[in-house]
């Protein structure tokens, strides 16, 4: 840590120097144009890029398959906006892992092909981007899919189990543009400045989406093995039902919560989902008894099926306990 000492010029400015090892680094020299951003009682000093695109450029002559999409993947998230993948001779496999790939993201094309590179643009206007539309889109889509999961699974239904896998890349790609947003703001003042949203709460966001995330893949468990199921007795039947319903219950409380403007209604609704976890151990004990007297394998189905959605109420209290983080109050 540098310290400075704060001056007065002409009667009315305040300065203060810059360290000269940072502006050095930074290409910060003498007539360069910084930019300035006030965060409470922090004030961030950053060089004003001549863009906002960052290109980045990925060797990928070893890559291939899963390796190669995560690749991609983990460029876009990173923040760069075009994508310049080079081998000395592409092959038709990594071509087709980078069209999968380019797939799974919310806005992003291929812009250019050659024998040796393929360009992957991402054409969505950052102004567009929202992390509460994003987060709140995510809610929509993985709440349902746990109802639909349930409702496969008590009436049979595998046309409804499958919607309900498909629907898990909707949520995959939502997810990777909140993890985008929220790499955006820890990288640069104007991102978050450009949000309306602080980086603390871009954290808490981008935290609780991945625990609807991972709602969303066990409303896929569920319906894998809800089309391996046959008909499901109706006394378990009925009761997973009003497991999943206290389990929603406690998810869409714990959203509510941290959306809530109000940081006293933010706490009570935090504190009455994390309530209503406990009550699902309970609830959870007394299905796995009814389990017992069911066929092995047929058990063993159902008992992941009720793993899952007490894990997912488990989410939903993760997501209670990051709202009330973020309606404490602050130091």
């Amino acid at each position: 840590m540098e310290t400075r000492k704060v001056q007065v010029t002409g009667g009315s400015t305040y300065t203060v120097s810059l360290p000269k090892s940072w502006a050095t680094e930074n290409g910060v020299s003498s007539g360069s144009t910084v930019e300035i951003y006030s965060d409470d009682d922090t004030l961030l000093v950053t060089p004003q890029r001549e863009t906002d695109h960052q290109e980045g450029t990925l060797e990928i002559a070893t890559l291939e398959d899963e390796q190669l999409i995560r690749a991609v993947l983990t460029m876009y998230v990173s923040g760069f906006d075009i994508i310049r993948l080079e081998a000395g001779r592409i092959t038709t496999d990594q071509r087709r892992a980078i069209r999968s790939a380019v797939q799974g993201l919310v806005g992003v094309e291929v812009v250019e092909e050659g024998s040796g590179s393929v360009v992957v643009q991402d054409l969505l206007d950052s102004a567009e981007l929202s992390i509460v539309n994003a987060v709140s889109r995510m809610r929509l889509i993985a709440t349902s899919m746990l109802a639909d999961a349930v409702t496969a699974l008590v009436e049979n239904d595998d046309d409804i189990a499958r919607d309900v896998i498909e629907r898990d890349d909707d949520v995959d790609r939502l997810f990777l543009v909140v993890s985008r947003i929220f790499r955006a703001t820890l990288r640069s003042p104007r991102a978050a400045e450009g949000l309306g949203v602080s980086r603390e709460d871009c954290f808490d966001f981008h935290s609780s989406a991945r625990q609807l995330e991972r709602v969303a893949d066990h409303a896929v468990k569920i319906s894998q093995l809800a089309r391996k199921l046959d008909d499901v007795p109706e006394g378990v039947a009925d009761a997973l039902l009003e497991l999943h319903a206290d389990a929603s219950t406690i998810i869409e409380q714990s959203m509510d919560a941290l959306f809530a403007e109000d940081s006293d209604e933010a706490t009570k609704l935090g504190h009455e989902a994390l309530e209503s976890v406990l009550e699902i151990d309970e609830h959870t004990r007394t299905i796995d008894d009814m389990l017992r007297d069911l066929e092995p394998v047929q058990a063993q189905s159902l008992g992941l099926i009720l793993d899952s959605l007490s894990r997912s109420a488990d989410y939903g209290g993760n997501i209670a306990e990051t709202a009330l983080q973020k309606a404490a109050p602050r130091p």
